[in-house]
């Protein structure tokens, strides 16, 4: 059982999302989403739904859960949600 980010419900692993903080050259981080739940490093999960991702950022649930300092760019989970090609997964912001 894992806990979404962003609605903060409890559901099986497989039906989450894995995300990981990948830093990039100058040390910032960035948020991935790692659809083989393979990655190396702390993962956060949240359910495949653009809500649950929106109200994860506007939680700043993010940092949080991954453990790492300041605000990562989780412009990586908004193209994932992008490139599902419907509408209502468009959207969500980097705030």
């Amino acid at each position: 059982m894992r806990t979404c980010i962003g609605c903060r419900k409890r559901e099986l692993a497989a039906d989450l999302l894995r995300t990981v903080a990948v830093r990039d050259g100058n040390g910032n981080y960035s948020v991935s989403v790692d659809t083989s739940a393979s990655m190396p490093g702390r993962g956060a999960w949240l359910h495949p739904d653009p809500k649950c991702a929106e109200l994860a950022v506007r939680r700043r649930a993010f940092a949080r859960a991954l453990r790492i300092a300041g605000s990562p760019d989780t412009s990586g989970v908004n193209e994932y949600f992008e490139s599902l090609g419907t509408p209502e997964h468009r959207g969500i912001e980097n705030r």
